[in-house]
C-alpha cells in the first residue's frame, strides 16, 4: 500500500506546540518586564526616601548651627561694646551668652584671646584657665581673616564626662583694623548627631553619615568601623565622589563591609558639610524579591502546566490520528489479504491516470486472477481457499516495492496491480516475477498441481489514445486470453492494439 496512507499529518500538532511556546515566552516575557518596573519603582521610591531624610537632616542640621552661629555672633557683638567695663561680672556674663541659652546638646562656649587662653566661660564667671591654641580651628581663624564660621574636626573635650566627643563652631574676633583678638569658640556634643540620626528608622544595615568638605567623618549612625569617627575617609571612592559632585543618589558597594547600598547625598545649605544616607539594597529590596520569587514560582507553575496541557493534547492528538490512521487502513484495506480493496484501487488509479496525462510517464496495469481457484475451493473449502488467497496476495506485495505502486484485491479471486512510471517492459518484468513466485508457493497437501495465476497487462504511453476505462478492459481482456490460451501465463494486448 502507498506510503501517503501511513505517513502521519503533524501539521496540528506543530502548530499546537508552536501556540504554546509562543504563549508561554509571552507569559514569561510579560512578568519579566512587570518584575524590571516593579523593581525600577521599587529603586525609585527607595531614592525618594533616602532624599526626604536627607532633607531632613539638612533642616535639622542647618537650624542647630545657626543656633550656635547666633550665639557665636552675639558673643562676639558684645565685646565690642564699650558700656560693659564697669558693669558687674554677673551682667557682664549675662550680656556675652544671651543667646546661647537655646543651642541644644551645647558644651562651653568660650571666648579666647589672642594667645588661645580662656577670657570668657558660658558656664562659669569666673573662666577655668585652660589654653586652645593648638585647636585647628584657633589655628585656622589666626590665619584666615576671612574664614568665617568655621566646623572643627571632631576631638575629646578636656574634660572627665560620659560624652567626651565634641565638634566645635568658631568665629575670629578682629579689631576694627582686622587684627586678630582671639576665637569665639561654641562646641557641641556629637551625641546630638547620635539622638537625631536614630530617630530615623532606616534599617539595620542602613547609616547616616555627617563629613566635612576635607572627607573627614563627623559622626555615623549605627558605626560600622570602631575609631571611624575623626577619619579621613576622602580616599574611599564613594567618599569622593560625593565630596565631588556635593548632591545626588547612586548604587555602590561599600568598601568597609562590601554591601550594596544606595548612596543618597546632599550639602548641608551653605556650611562645609554633607549628609550622606547609604540604604542596604538587601533590606531595600528584600519585598521585591519576595514577591519576584512568588510571581516567577507562581509563573512557573503556570507555565509549566500549559506545557503539560500541550503535551497531553498532543499525546490525544496522536491517539486520535493513530486511531483515524488504523479506521482509514481498515477502509482501504481487504480484509482477507491485506491488499488495498476494491474502493482504494479506483481512487488510486484515478489519481495515477491524472497524474500520468500531465507528466506524460507510463503507466501500468495488472490483472491477476488465481487458477482454478472454484474448484481448489471446493477441495479445500473456504478455509484452505483464503489462505491461497492470502498467500498469492503476499507474493503480490513481496513484488511491489515502489512507493507509489499499488496492489489490490480486486474481487474474488482476482487482483490488480497498478504500476505508474512504468513501461510494458518493466511491468512485464514485475508480472513475470509475481507468476514464479505464486507457482514456486509449497503445495497443499493431496494436489499434485501448484497454484497459479494467469496476468493481464496493459499500458498507456505518451501517444496512446485509451481512455482510463479502456485500459482497465484491455488488462482485463488480455487475462481473458490468459487463462483460455492454457493459465499460468502473462498476455500483454497493448503490444497489438493501441
Amino acid at each position: 500500500m502507498s506510503s501517503s496512507l501511513t505517513r502521519p499529518n503533524r501539521r496540528p500538532e506543530r502548530l499546537l506546540i508552536l501556540g504554546s511556546t509562543l504563549t508561554v515566552l509571552l507569559i514569561v516575557g510579560v512578568v519579566t518586564a512587570l518584575l524590571i518596573r516593579e523593581h525600577a519603582n521599587t529603586l525609585q521610591t527607595a531614592k525618594r526616601t533616602a532624599n526626604t531624610i536627607t532633607q531632613l537632616i539638612d533642616a535639622d542640621v542647618l537650624r542647630n548651627v545657626e543656633l550656635y552661629d547666633m550665639a557665636l555672633k552675639g558673643l562676639i557683638s558684645a565685646t565690642e561694646r564699650t558700656d560693659l567695663q564697669d558693669v558687674s561680672e554677673s551682667i557682664r556674663h549675662l550680656v556675652l551668652f544671651d543667646r546661647s541659652a537655646a543651642a541644644p546638646y551645647k558644651g562651653d562656649i568660650l571666648l579666647l584671646d589672642p594667645a588661645g587662653e580662656v577670657i570668657a566661660d558660658s558656664s562659669l564667671l569666673t573662666p577655668k584657665l585652660g589654653n586652645f591654641a593648638d585647636r585647628d580651628y584657633f589655628q585656622a581663624h589666626r590665619t584666615n581673616p576671612d574664614l568665617g564660621l568655621y566646623i572643627s574636626r571632631p576631638f575629646m573635650a578636656r574634660c572627665q564626662c560620659a560624652d567626651p566627643w565634641r565638634i566645635a563652631f568658631s568665629r575670629r574676633v578682629s579689631s576694627p583694623d582686622g587684627r586678630f583678638l582671639g576665637v569665639a569658640v561654641a562646641s557641641m556634643r556629637l551625641s546630638y548627631f547620635h539622638q537625631l540620626f536614630s530617630s530615623l528608622n532606616i534599617g539595620s544595615n542602613s547609616t547616616i553619615n555627617l563629613l566635612n568638605h576635607q572627607g573627614i567623618l563627623l559622626a555615623q549612625e549605627p558605626l560600622l568601623e570602631a575609631d571611624i569617627v575623626d577619619k579621613d575617609l576622602s580616599q574611599r571612592p564613594n567618599v569622593a565622589r560625593m565630596l565631588r559632585e556635593r548632591d545626588g543618589s547612586f548604587q555602590s558597594i561599600s568598601s568597609v563591609d562590601r554591601q550594596a547600598r544606595l548612596y543618597s547625598f546632599s550639602n548641608v545649605g551653605n556650611l562645609p558639610l554633607i549628609v550622606a544616607v547609604a540604604l542596604s539594597s538587601d533590606e531595600m529590596f528584600a519585598p521585591w524579591r519576595r514577591a519576584a520569587w512568588l510571581v516567577s514560582i507562581a509563573t512557573g507553575v503556570l507555565c509549566v502546566g500549559l506545557l503539560w496541557l500541550t503535551w497531553a493534547l498532543c499525546m490525544e492528538l496522536r491517539r486520535r490520528h493513530r486511531a483515524e490512521q488504523v479506521l482509514s487502513e481498515l477502509a482501504a484495506t481487504d480484509a482477507l489479504t491485506g491488499l488495498a480493496n476494491r474502493r482504494t484501487l479506483d481512487e488510486r488509479l484515478r489519481l495515477e491516470w491524472d497524474r500520468a496525462q500531465r507528466s506524460t510517464e507510463s503507466l501500468s496495469v495488472l490483472m491477476i486472477d488465481v487458477d482454478h481457484f472454484k474448484a481448489f475451493n471446493d477441495r479445500h473449502g473456504h478455509q484452505g481457499g483464503d489462505e491461497a488467497l492470502r498467500a498469492v496476495a503476499h507474493v503480490i506485495a513481496s513484488h511491489i516495492r515502489r512507493p507509489a505502486d499499488l496492489a489490490a484485491r480486486y474481487g474474488g479471486e482476482e487482483f490488480a496491480v497498478v504500476l505508474p512510471n512504468t513501461d510494458a517492459k518493466g511491468a512485464w518484468v514485475i508480472a513475470e516475477h509475481i507468476r514464479k513466485g505464486v507457482q514456486h508457493l509449497p503445495r497443499v497437501a493431496g494436489d499434485e498441481q501448484p497454484i497459479t495465476v494467469s496476468i493481464g497487462l496493459s499500458t498507456w504511453q505518451k501517444h496512446s489514445r485509451i481512455s482510463l476505462e479502456d485500459l482497465l478492459l484491455k488488462a482485463d481482456q488480455a487475462l481473458y486470453q490468459a487463462k483460455h490460451s492454457g493459465r499460468n501465463r502473462i498476455v500483454d494486448v497493448s503490444k497489438t492494439s493501441n
